[in-house]
C-alpha cells in the first residue's frame, strides 16, 4: 500500500535470480523509509524458480510472469505497465536489478532530487531532473564508476588508444567517469549505469517504454539520452548509496560481445551511418588489439564486429549463445 506521500513503483526484473532476491528484499525497508512504494517484480521465464521465490518472501508484491526471455527493458516495461494499472498516478518507478542492495535512506536521497519529499512538505528539487541514480559500491566496498558520457568519436578513439579508464581520467576524453573525486559531488550525467535508477513519472510518460530490441545492455543509455534529448536531466546523487554485486560482462564472451556490438548499434542509431562506420572502426581496433593479448572476450567480438549477418541479426537470449 502507498501510505507516506510520494507513490514509487519498485520495479525488479529477474532472470534465474532466486539466490538474489533474500537480501534485496531484505534492504528495501531502510532503504526506502520514509516513502510509499509497491514492489512489482517482473520475471523473465526463470527456470530456477524465481517467480515462486519472490511469491513467498515478498507476498504483498505483484509478480508478472512475461513468458519469455526478453531482455531487461522487456522486463522493466511489462513491470511498469503492471505498476500504472494498479496506480496510474505514480510520482516515479525505480528500477532495481535483483543483485542491488540499497543502503539506509538511499531511496529518499534519490527522491528529493527529482522534487519528491518523503516528510510530505514541498521540494524544490532540481529543475528538470527526469532520472536519479546513486553513488554504487561493489561487494567489497569498492566505488564503481557508473557515470557515463554521451558515446562520441573522440571518446571511442580515445579508449581505443590509452584503454577506457585511463581515457575517463579526463572527464571530455572518457566515456566512463573514472576520477573517485568525481562521485563525491552531486552533478549532471550524459547517462549512468542501470542497476539503480529513479525516474519521474513526468519522464516515462515523456519518453515513453524502453527500447526492448536491445535486448541487454545499451537499453539504459538509449532510454538516459533520449530523456536528455527531451528535456530532462540526469542526476548523480552521492548521498543516495547502494551496493551493486555486478555481473558477468567482463568475463563472459557472449555478454562482452554484445555489450561491444550494441555500442556500435545505438551510436549508429543517433549519429548515422557515416559516423557510425567510423565508430565501429575504432571499437573495431579496440578489440583486436585486446584479442592480439589474449582476451577470449575479445576474440569474440571481433568475429562479430565484422560479420555484417551477426551484427545486424534481432538481439536475443540466442544471439548472446551464438555470438
Amino acid at each position: 500500500m502507498f501510505e507516506p506521500p510520494i507513490r514509487i513503483a519498485v520495479v525488479v526484473v529477474t532472470y534465474n535470480s532466486a539466490h538474489l532476491l533474500a537480501d534485496l528484499l531484505g534492504s528495501l525497508q531502510e532503504g526506502l523509509a520514509g516513502l510509499g512504494w509497491r514492489l512489482v517484480i517482473a520475471d523473465n521465464a526463470s527456470a530456477d524458480g524465481s517467480a515462486e521465490t519472490a511469491r513467498r518472501l515478498a507476498p504483498e508484491a505483484t509478480v508478472v510472469e512475461t513468458g519469455r526471455n526478453g531482455g531487461y527493458a522487456a522486463g522493466i516495461n511489462a513491470g511498469v505497465a503492471a505498476a500504472l494499472a494498479a496506480a496510474p498516478d505514480l510520482d516515479a518507478v525505480l528500477v532495481l536489478n535483483p543483485d542491488v542492495r540499497l543502503e539506509p535512506g538511499c531511496g529518499a536521497a534519490l527522491a528529493r532530487e527529482l522534487g519528491l519529499s518523503d516528510d510530505g512538505l514541498p521540494h524544490d528539487g532540481l529543475p528538470g531532473v527526469g532520472v536519479a541514480v546513486p553513488r554504487l559500491v561493489d561487494a567489497e566496498g569498492r566505488l564503481i564508476a557508473s557515470m557515463r558520457g554521451a558515446p562520441s568519436l573522440l571518446r571511442a578513439f580515445a579508449d581505443a588508444v590509452v584503454g577506457a579508464n585511463r581515457a575517463g581520467r579526463v572527464r571530455w576524453a572518457g566515456e566512463i567517469v573514472a576520477d573517485p573525486a568525481e562521485y563525491e559531488r552531486g552533478q549532471d550525467t550524459d547517462w549512468a549505469e542501470g542497476s539503480t535508477q529513479l525516474i519521474s513519472a513526468e519522464c516515462w510518460r515523456a519518453c515513453g517504454p524502453w527500447d526492448e530490441s536491445y535486448f541487454l545492455y545499451s537499453e539504459e543509455t538509449e532510454f538516459h539520452l533520449r530523456a536528455r534529448d527531451r528535456g530532462f536531466r540526469v542526476r548523480f546523487v552521492p548521498a543516495a548509496r547502494a551496493v551493486h554485486l555486478g555481473g558477468e560482462s567482463t568475463t563472459s564472451p557472449g555478454l562482452w560481445t554484445l555489450l561491444v556490438a550494441n555500442r556500435v548499434r545505438l551510436f549508429t542509431a543517433r549519429r548515422g551511418r557515416v559516423q557510425g562506420a567510423a565508430y565501429w572502426l575504432m571499437v573495431l581496433a579496440r578489440e583486436c588489439s585486446r584479442a592480439l593479448l589474449g582476451k577470449q572476450t575479445s576474440r569474440r567480438a571481433v568475429r562479430t564486429l565484422v560479420s555484417r549477418r551477426r551484427m545486424s541479426a534481432p538481439r536475443g537470449p540466442e544471439w548472446v549463445g551464438a555470438a
